[in-house]
């Protein structure tokens, strides 16, 4: 029996998994879909709701909760001023999880995460800005 057993420790410490769940939150605030081992997809899912949902109050304190969970103050902008509003009148939901076959190396089970509603341009947006950027200078 698993009675009191609340989430999954995904064989890592906890200041480890604080930090993996960060990271994993902030690239999918920014590129709104990303792949991942299942395990690490689901348990994404319980951070990022409460997010999404600081994110849709909008108020200080729930900005400064918000900075506190993710490590860049890109991904706290782009929650509050893009992903929030987005699902305001939604009332849980945001993101889903999509079975994506087995690692080859390993057979790990793999997955999509994914915002509900998401901005497909969204993906790489950063990556093509910076080549863009970087193509300019050089012609220059």
């Amino acid at each position: 029996m698993r009675h009191a057993r609340g989430y999954r420790r995904l064989n890592r410490t906890h200041e480890h998994r604080k930090a993996l769940l960060a990271n994993m939150a902030g690239s999918l605030i920014e590129h709104e879909q990303i792949k991942t081992t299942l395990p690490k997809a689901k348990e994404l899912r319980r951070v990022i709701d409460k997010l999404v949902t600081l994110g849709k109050r909008g108020d200080l304190h729930a900005r400064r909760l918000a900075a506190a969970r993710l490590k860049q103050d890109k991904h706290v902008a782009k929650l509050f001023g893009v992903i929030g509003p987005r699902y305001a009148e939604r009332r849980g939901g945001y993101v889903r999880v999509v079975r994506a076959g087995f690692r080859y190396g390993d057979m790990a089970p793999m997955a999509f995460i994914e915002f509900v509603d998401r901005d497909v341009t969204a993906k790489g947006a950063e990556d093509r800005e910076r080549a863009v950027a970087e193509s300019e200078a050089a012609a220059s």
